[in-house]
């Protein structure tokens, strides 16, 4: 869709007017607030313009217009402008979360919290998954003769340690042999690829001792999957209620239900995956529930690999660029939380 500099100034004064106030735009508040330099006669011939193109709307009998879906798309893939981060709130954000935290949930929980506070949307955000890593590295490593401290290293250079309970006593050289032949028998290996046989080899050479290998390998799955299976964490779910656009109940309600669906919130975030940065507004959205709102996402990495997604949700007549930046800036400085840990 081609259009001169003129009406594009005027589409992205209208909507930056409209995200502002929520009011209706009229030529005259164009005329009078942006000094487009030219007359509010031309602004409303060039308003009628855009109004055939699709870009905006008229919502009712007011002489004001809105803008349409097609408008916002127009405005994020073509005129807006990233609103740079005050040095402030990157100090903030940073103190946040890369200081006193040494846990991941606790993590992912202050930043899901840190993105609702900062942009006064929905938060979502998901937990890191390390399932395709693949193992490099198990120990089993004794504390006395009913427990045992095992540890994980992953392919990515996670390690991941937990001390556990077990149901039975252990001499140090079984310790020893249990870690040598998970490693002979896992090494390498991602959890999904654990199913295609290779289980049915260990439980074989386990054969004596099939009590003490259900609950080793069942620790170990759940050291690797009980806190990383995509879990998605909210943040400022009622700062939906306080935007003009969800004053209708049963359009709320629907929306609130939405989001008490953990497979939904999940599909949401995973449709962003593989593309870094992405805005869906409106109907983009797969979700009737949300054909009033727009959703930034952006995936965060640990070594190379995508491990997890973050995003806000809010009306679409979100604020994009600042939403944007916040979103970027966060998702960075998330993935550095995640080195240090």
């Amino acid at each position: 869709m081609k259009m001169d500099e003129r009406k594009q100034r005027i589409l992205q004064a209208l909507i930056l007017d409209y995200i502002a106030t929520g009011d209706p735009v009229g030529s005259r508040t164009i005329a009078k607030k942006y000094k487009l330099g030219v007359s509010s006669a031309t602004i409303r011939n060039e308003m009628a313009d855009l109004e055939e193109m699709g870009l905006i709307e008229q919502p009712h009998t007011s002489a004001g217009r809105v803008p349409s879906q097609g408008g916002y798309r127009y405005y994020v893939d073509r005129l807006m402008e990233k609103k740079p981060l005050p040095d402030a709130v990157k100090g903030y954000i940073e103190e946040v979360l890369l200081a006193r935290i040494n846990e991941i949930e606790a993590l992912i929980q202050v930043s899901s919290k840190l993105l609702s506070q900062l942009t006064n949307y929905t938060a979502l955000v998901m937990a890191p998954t390390f399932g395709k890593n693949k193992l490099r590295y198990i120990q089993l490593l004794p504390l006395g003769k009913n427990k045992v401290v095992l540890v994980i290293v992953l392919d990515n250079g996670h390690v991941e340690h937990r001390t556990l309970e077990l149901s039975f006593s252990l001499r140090e050289e079984e310790f020893q042999y249990i870690s040598h032949a998970l490693n002979s028998h896992l090494q390498g290996l991602s959890l999904e690829q654990w199913k295609s046989g290779v289980l049915q080899a260990i439980y074989y050479e386990f054969a004596q001792q099939k009590r003490l290998l259900n609950e080793v390998i069942e620790l170990i799955e759940n050291a690797l999957s009980a806190e990383y299976d995509n879990k998605v964490y909210l943040g400022g779910t009622l700062n939906i209620l306080d935007q003009p656009e969800f004053k209708d109940v049963e359009k709320v309600k629907e929306l609130l239900e939405l989001l008490e669906e953990e497979q939904v919130l999940k599909d949401v975030l995973n449709s962003g995956q593989g593309i870094g940065l992405a805005v869906k507004i409106g109907t983009e959205n797969s979700y009737e529930g949300m054909k009033d709102c727009s959703l930034i996402t952006a995936t965060y990495e640990l070594d190379g690999k995508v491990i997890g997604t973050l995003g806000v949700l809010g009306p679409t007549r979100m604020e994009y660029s600042k939403a944007v930046s916040i979103v970027e800036f966060l998702t960075s400085t998330l993935a550095e939380g995640l080195r240090k840990l």
